[in-house]
């Protein structure tokens, strides 16, 4: 180009745009990974039978969870779905705002991506599809006896994930701080 003819920009794609393309792509991946595995989960595995895939430490057992994470039941399951779909209204926002930090834009993608997967399966069967089953040492907790895991799904993972990385970030990431705009007094004669 010369001088006259300056390069042109890509006019056609808003930079906001592009700034938010990476986060919409986390959260249909996880999305899609998500339903897909629950669709095979509700195909080929029956309530409550197990299907050892790495002996006992790991196995797919259906199972379906009308309360909370860790099966926790504070309500019903109305209740759960508004609260997701409020948390994920928050999160989205949130993504929106963050999209130019990339990390906690991605981050924030693997929680409204999960969140989304588990809305699906309250509005679709009232309940949310869990089959992964995690063995793992006994473990006394708050006076119960916890020898396996809770069953999960993909979006339990993502979202888990999402937030050990938030959490990190939060404890051991330090801003840099931000140089401000030196004003010097002038001195009139």
């Amino acid at each position: 180009m010369t001088a006259n003819h300056p390069k042109r920009k890509n006019a056609l794609v808003p930079k906001s745009a592009k700034s938010i393309l990476w986060p919409v792509v986390i959260v249909l991946s996880v999305l899609l990974a998500d339903q897909i595995s629950k669709i095979l989960a509700l195909r080929y595995l029956a309530e409550t039978e197990s299907v050892a895939v790495l002996g006992r430490f790991l196995m797919f057992t259906l199972v379906y969870n009308e309360g909370g994470a860790m099966g926790t039941n504070l309500g019903s399951s109305t209740y759960y779905l508004i609260a997701s779909i409020l948390i994920l209204l928050f999160v989205m926002y949130y993504i929106y705002l963050a999209r130019r930090d990339r990390t906690m834009a991605f981050t924030l993608s693997f929680v409204a991506g999960g969140a989304l997967g588990n809305i699906i399966d309250r509005i679709r069967l009232g309940k949310v599809v869990d089959f992964i089953d995690v063995d793992i040492p006994d473990v006394s907790l708050f006076g119960r006896e916890l020898e396996r895991w809770w069953t999960f799904n993909i979006a339990d993972s993502a979202i888990t994930c999402a937030i050990i990385v938030l959490l990190v970030r939060l404890l051991f990431h330090r801003p840099h701080p931000t140089t401000k705009p030196q004003t010097g007094n002038i001195a009139s004669s």
